[in-house]
């Protein structure tokens, strides 16, 4: 039997992920095996290791599945979240490598984010509604509770993909960039003209905070009620990685109390309830869709399908991002449907 390419992206789709071009080169990889409606069926996998190469989705790939893919070069997670179903060290034991495309999404993201932050500073969606309502005030009055967002503090907590993106976003706007994310060094924090600071001094300083922070075992609901009691009144913060990483009541009290203005992209459940409080809330909303847009699911076809040519030619990936086992074994994202 010829290499065989075991495909089981759900909930993605090729169709979504990848344009004509791509998929046309994707098909020359190997003999394309394909289950889109369902997750692939275990019998279908477990017949199917012994010739498989390449595996694109969320199979499950414990060490025993290992023992039994001997041609296995390396597993695209193009669902973009490393998910605790894989024996990560087995993997780069064997040489296996373990990637995600997840960078795709950080320039969307980040673009939306500073949309989002402009207005909270701004006032734009606020002033809107007021005007709807006939309650609106004119001139000065009008931005009494408003800020520039040139020139102000911006506090970021998390400083991967998303937040450097971020970062090289607002460089015309002028902002001293404050940086919280204790897996980084303080000299890579450094090169990218932001100042790496403990998590209360960002709190307590930074007047527009953006969470982009990963939630892992040790973060889970790390924000909460004593870390927004240390922000400014009437700053801004901007939840756009995982709902996971706050104490998501202590954040929508923070924001119902007017002691901060808020928005989030994503929420503890999804889709969100129709009787949820959130959706009456004072926050800015959005059903996290920020990084979904269809340039973004292209480039995910694009990254995997060019890293995975180079495996197969025997060289080292260049576009997507390992999974480290001490890592990824720490993550405790849940799988999702959008971004």
């Amino acid at each position: 039997m010829s290499d065989i390419v075991l495909v089981d992206p759900l909930p993605r789709t090729l169709d979504l992920i990848m344009d004509p071009p791509a998929r046309a080169r994707f098909e020359r990889l190997g003999d394309i095996v394909i289950s889109e409606d369902r997750p692939m069926p275990d019998d279908l996998i477990d017949r199917l290791l012994p010739d498989t190469v390449l595996i694109i989705g969320q199979t499950a790939m414990p060490r025993e599945r290992l023992d039994r893919a001997p041609k296995l070069r390396a597993i695209f997670n193009v669902e973009t979240n490393f998910l605790p179903n894989i024996d990560y060290a087995a993997c780069q034991a064997r040489g296996i490598w373990v990637l995600t495309p997840a960078s795709a999404f950080a320039a969307p993201v980040a673009e939306a984010a500073l949309g989002m932050a402009i207005d909270l500073a701004r006032g734009i969606t606020a002033a809107d509604r007021a005007m709807r309502a006939g309650t609106e005030t004119y001139g000065l009055a009008g931005n009494a509770e408003t800020f520039r967002f040139a020139g102000s503090t911006v506090g970021l907590i998390g400083f991967g993909d998303l937040g450097r993106e971020f970062r090289r976003l607002i460089m015309p706007f002028d902002n001293q960039v404050l940086v919280h994310d204790p897996w980084l060094p303080d000299d890579l924090i450094r090169r990218h003209h932001a100042e790496p600071v403990g998590l209360d001094d960002l709190l307590s300083r930074a007047r527009v905070i953006l969470i982009f922070a990963t939630v892992t075992s040790d973060n889970q609901g790390f924000l909460g009620a004593r870390e927004f009691a240390l922000i400014q009144p009437g700053s801004a913060v901007l939840l756009m990685s995982r709902a996971g990483v706050v104490d998501f009541p202590a954040f929508l009290a923070a924001a119902e109390s007017g002691h901060i203005r808020a928005a989030t992209d994503v929420f503890p459940e999804e889709p969100v309830p129709a009787d949820d409080p959130v959706r009456h809330s004072r926050l800015l909303l959005s059903a996290h869709r920020t990084g979904g847009t269809q340039d973004a699911f292209h480039a995910i076809g694009r990254m995997t399908v060019a890293d995975a040519e180079l495996i197969l030619r025997g060289l080292p990936p260049q576009l997507c991002r390992r999974a480290d086992p001490g890592v990824a074994d720490r993550l405790r994202s849940k799988p999702v449907a959008l971004s």
